[in-house]
């Protein structure tokens, strides 16, 4: 099977090779940004994602064999310019989205939908949080991305991530130990799963 960076490679002398590119990730990032911004903007923000990758095109890293963390990442700083879309759908979010039964399972799925409830959960809170620290818990929760691919999208060092995800963690922290389990599922994730990726 081909990598994202033949691709990539391949579509810098021949431009339309770039769609396999879309073909492959277009649905992550879609989804990505749906549960950002909502989804009458998540089409727009996909358009541009591509867009500004398709351009960029020079500068991946043809070393990694994945793009998905280098889109996720356009993506996340064409949302910035999107926020007041972001900042309304997590208002939203809690009425939107109904609670999801979690499956009993032993590779950490259900882990990661209680984060993901937790996010709806705590979305007044997650909205205070500072940007960074934002992009940092939804690319990691939202994009399923690992440590390294979430540092790889926001081109940081992996023990930033760590250390915003710590610092996220912390401020979404419930004041009573009645909601303690399931704003503890971001921990909890990383805990079994080590590396999420």
């Amino acid at each position: 099977m081909t990598t994202d960076s033949e691709i990539v490679r391949r579509s810098r002398h021949e431009a339309a090779a770039f769609g396999e590119l879309f073909e492959r990730h277009a649905r992550a990032v879609a989804g990505f940004a749906s549960r950002r911004v909502g989804a009458d903007v998540a089409e727009d923000v996909l358009s541009e994602t591509f867009l500004v990758a398709f351009r960029r095109r020079a500068s991946f890293d043809l070393r990694v064999d994945s793009a998905r963390p280098w889109l996720l990442g356009i993506a996340t700083r064409v949302i910035h310019r999107h926020r007041a879309s972001e900042a309304k759908q997590l208002r939203s979010l809690l009425a939107q989205q109904p609670e999801r039964a979690l499956p009993d399972d032993s590779d950490g799925l259900s882990d990661r939908l209680d984060a993901s409830a937790s996010l709806r959960e705590l979305a007044p809170r997650v909205a205070a949080l500072a940007k960074k620290d934002r992009d940092t818990l939804f690319l990691f929760a939202w994009g399923d991305l690992s440590y390294e691919e979430t540092a790889q999208a926001l081109g940081v060092p992996v023990g930033t991530v760590k250390s915003r995800l710590n610092r996220v963690r912390r401020l979404l922290a419930p004041a009573n130990a009645g909601h303690r389990t399931s704003t503890n599922a971001l921990h909890s994730s990383e805990v079994e799963y080590g590396h999420l990726g």
